[in-house]
């Protein structure tokens, strides 16, 4: 007997559970006053979605469990990536590799072209720290505070810098949404961030050319918070630009294909190698203690590889700036990733995610519009929901099985998942990357956002690309 699936109405009833929810923990309580709001929300969300399929569909069970293990065990390498990318984080900064790249970066600051040097710095550390949110919090409040003295619109600065440190969020390997958008779709993480260059480089240059445009014909003002910030790091860390080898031998090894798990690990073992050499004083600080030793030195870099680590650099906003998580800080992320697998997993089993997408193929007719309709599901996720990992979670598995039947790869759905969902959450006020980077800058987001160039133009590159027809990856069709 032809199993009975929900109608697209009886479908979207555990999604509109996940929505209420995450509206009364975060709008009711804010987004920090209950850790763990999004993962209780997808918990109780699949609770609905197996309630519905046990009783009113007569889902087996096991079904149900075959489904969420598959999902999760989809993921494990994802997992595992995750883990090594906090080690990453953390060994990179107490190493002197990130130090010295931000150094470097605040070096390009050139006021004659201030708003192309702002996005270009942003794009630099964030690509490098794999975060938007620091990057904006740190060097953006200190770019926020050189736009205002030098009198420039604060809506064009906060956007070439919010242009600048997304751009790095979903491009780098260690941002927690480049990896997510590549688990979910079941890509491979390098290979996700090597197909993005042909929809996220163009939409980059087109930012800095705008930002280049606009220009600045005023005086030089103070720079000296800049001179400021490159003489802390040079009196906190050993700065030099041999460190700058081990991102390229990174480098080296994407472009030579190199698994994921591989370069993430000998890029720990190396980082931790120049660490150990290089920055023992700052081990040292890691691990307190009066007196130094070999001992300390090792416990300060198994401190910095796993947990929160602090340096007392003397200025606050440094502070922030080097502070790390290490492994620790990933662990909020793999819990949500499990418990979105949990709720697709249920999704799927009970047939409600096939219902969805039989509803979306009546919209999709062509490549385009499969890649326009992905893109505007993403953006509505993202106004819906008020947050991007749910967005990149659930656009996911609404699309993934579309984009099978039309055989396409899975690097296509992951790097239009990018660029529409990461990119765009930032523009929506209620969403929480809006509301955060509204109150870190101080700029209401309906301010900064027509001077978001980056940010609006990739989600347009990437249908444009699509009808272009440049660079789009078809399973073969042995494989489909």
């Amino acid at each position: 007997m032809k199993k009975r699936i929900p109608s697209p109405a009886v479908s979207l009833i555990p999604i509109v559970v996940l929505v209420l929810l995450l509206y009364l923990f975060f709008g009711k309580y804010g987004a920090d006053e209950i850790p763990g709001g999004s993962q209780l929300a997808l918990l109780a969300a699949t609770g609905v979605a197996c309630g519905i399929g046990l009783v009113g569909y007569k889902v087996p069970w096991r079904e149900v469990e075959r489904a969420v293990g598959k999902n999760i065990l989809n993921v494990s390498g994802a997992l595992m990536m995750l883990l090594l990318i906090g080690a990453l984080s953390g060994i990179w900064m107490v190493s002197g590799v990130i130090p010295t790249m931000i150094y470097y970066g605040l070096e390009l600051i050139n006021p004659h072209f201030f708003l192309f040097s702002t996005c270009l710095v942003s794009a630099m550390v964030s690509v490098i720290i794999g975060s938007s949110w620091t990057t904006i919090a740190t060097i953006g409040l200190a770019l926020m505070g050189i736009g205002q003295v030098l009198g420039i619109s604060e809506g064009w600065v906060a956007g070439a810098i919010i242009s600048g440190a997304y751009f790095g969020d979903k491009i780098s390997p260690l941002s927690e949404t480049t990896v997510l958008a590549a688990s979910v779709t079941d890509t491979p993480l390098f290979t996700h961030i090597r197909y993005m260059k042909y929809t996220t480089v163009p939409s980059m240059l087109i930012a800095l050319a705008v930002f280049a445009g606009v220009g600045y014909s005023g005086s030089y003002g103070d720079l000296s918070s800049l001179e400021h910030f490159t003489a802390v790091l040079e009196q906190t860390f050993v700065i030099s630009p041999w460190f700058l080898l081990v991102p390229l031998f990174t480098l080296w090894l994407i472009v030579k294909k190199v698994p994921s798990l591989v370069i993430l690990f000998l890029t720990v073992v190396i980082s931790c190698v120049c660490a150990l050499f290089f920055q023992p004083g700052i081990l040292q600080q890691i691990a307190g203690g009066d007196a130094p030793s070999v001992a300390q030195t090792f416990k300060g870099l198994l401190i910095a590889l796993y947990t929160e680590t602090g340096l007392d650099t003397g200025d606050p906003v440094m502070n922030s700036l080097v502070g790390t998580r290490g492994i620790e800080g990933m662990l909020n992320t793999l819990c949500l990733i499990l418990c979105a697998m949990s709720f697709g997993g249920a999704m799927y089993a009970t047939g409600m995610i096939q219902s969805l997408t039989r509803l979306f193929l009546h919209f999709v007719k062509k490549g385009w519009s499969m890649v326009a309709s992905t893109a505007f599901a993403g953006l509505f996720f993202n106004v819906v929901a008020a947050d991007q990992y749910i967005a990149i979670i659930l656009a996911s598995d609404m699309f993934k099985d579309v984009y099978k039947r039309k055989r396409y790869e899975s690097r296509l759905l992951s790097r239009t998942i990018e660029d529409s969902v990461t990119v765009t959450s930032v523009l929506i006020p209620w969403n929480t990357c809006g509301m955060a980077q509204s109150a870190v800058l101080g700029v209401a987001t309906f301010s900064y956002l027509p001077y978001c160039v980056f940010n609006y133009i990739s989600p347009l590159m990437s249908v444009v690309v699509m009808l272009i027809g440049y660079k789009i990856a078809r399973l073969p069709q042995e494989d489909y």
